[in-house]
């Protein structure tokens, strides 16, 4: 029981540690963007893993975890793919409108449902299936708005749909099936997801800018709000590894959407976004699909430990009972002799 209470404990810090962090870093990044005008989203994201990687380097350094070997090529495969995700979600946004780059994100909780059913024979509830649902329908509400379609941006989509739901669904069973935390996986593949962006993240940022971030003239109040970003970001991919490797690739997604509420929430409060009747119905809708979500996963959680407990309890008997059958007979044994000695004796 102590072991469970551990366990849930370190799930909940993790959730915590990635919404907060996770907002944290929008809205840093929102001001270093919208307001002081630096546009290079994919060349920011290769620096956050440069820094990423260089913290955790330090931290094994000073033996605050120890590193574990995994299989190169599983390793620079799963790193290269993290990074090509990466650079398809923002070549998306760059492509589509607001409103079809929020329905993508809005995709990857199904497909990803769907391949972990088809190849990983996970079985989703009705209820389940209900909750997501209904949580998809009231983030739609409340950020979905035009929907403009193009040939290139839907490829582009589809593109950032599938390799982000196999990325996600390869962070949880590489830790699972090799037997690495999460710390570890991320400090081994950080290097190549960084090394993916960092070569290709100018490129992408001035194929949709039409800028250049090497000729960008600097200031140091963007140089303090990029340091601050890159240190958020630490945080961010570490809870990400941690989540989804303690749940599941889907609660990691209907927690991207608690995140995506709260910073509608907090746009809305601290910059002053527009804000209207259809954002606070599909808030709440949202809302009332994450906490059911929970319940439901709680509840099946529960089940599943309460029916694996007689199967535990069957084994130890059948166990006792192998013990304890050879002594039976044994003990029947001497008391038979012991009879028949003392029968010879009275002869």
């Amino acid at each position: 029981m102590g072991e469970m209470a551990g366990i849930q404990l370190g799930v909940i810090g993790a959730l915590f540690l990635s919404v907060a962090s996770s907002v944290s870093i929008v809205i840093c990044n929102k001001a270093l963007m919208s307001n002081l005008g630096f546009p290079f989203a994919t060349t920011l994201t290769s620096w956050h893993l440069v820094v990423t990687f260089c913290t955790l380097h330090v931290a094994h350094r000073f033996n605050l975890f120890e590193s574990k070997s995994v299989d190169m090529k599983t390793v620079i495969l799963f790193g290269l793919l993290n990074g090509i995700s990466i650079g398809f979600l923002n070549l998306s946004l760059g492509f589509n409108s607001i409103g079809f780059y929020q329905m993508t994100k809005l995709a990857i909780i199904p497909f990803t449902v769907l391949l972990e059913t088809l190849f990983l024979n996970k079985n989703f509830s009705q209820k389940i299936k209900f909750a997501l649902f209904l949580l998809l329908v009231g983030v739609g509400i409340a950020s979905v708005t035009d929907m403009q379609l193009n040939g290139l941006g839907t490829i582009l989509s589809l593109l950032a749909i599938l390799t982000t739901c196999v990325g996600q669904i390869l962070t949880n069973t590489i830790q699972k099936r090799l037997n690495v935390s999460s710390t570890q996986l991320l400090y081994q593949s950080a290097p190549f997801q960084a090394a993916v962006l960092f070569i290709s993240g100018p490129l992408v940022d001035q194929f949709l800018t039409k800028k250049n971030v090497f000729a960008y003239k600097y200031n140091p109040l963007v140089v303090t709000f990029i340091l601050l970003s890159c240190v958020i970001a630490v945080a961010v991919n570490f809870s990400t590894f941690m989540v989804i490797g303690k749940t599941s690739p889907v609660t990691y997604q209907v927690l991207g959407h608690l995140k995506t509420c709260l910073v509608l929430l907090l746009g809305y409060t601290l910059l002053h976004d527009p804000f209207s009747m259809r954002n606070i119905v599909g808030i709440l809708v949202a809302m009332g699909g994450m906490v059911l979500y929970s319940y439901f996963c709680t509840q099946e959680s529960k089940k599943k430990h309460s029916d694996d407990l007689p199967l535990k309890g069957s084994q130890v008997v059948k166990e006792k009972e192998g013990v304890l059958t050879p002594l039976m007979g044994v003990q029947e044994k001497e008391n038979a002799e012991a009879k028949k000695l003392a029968k010879d004796s009275v002869v």
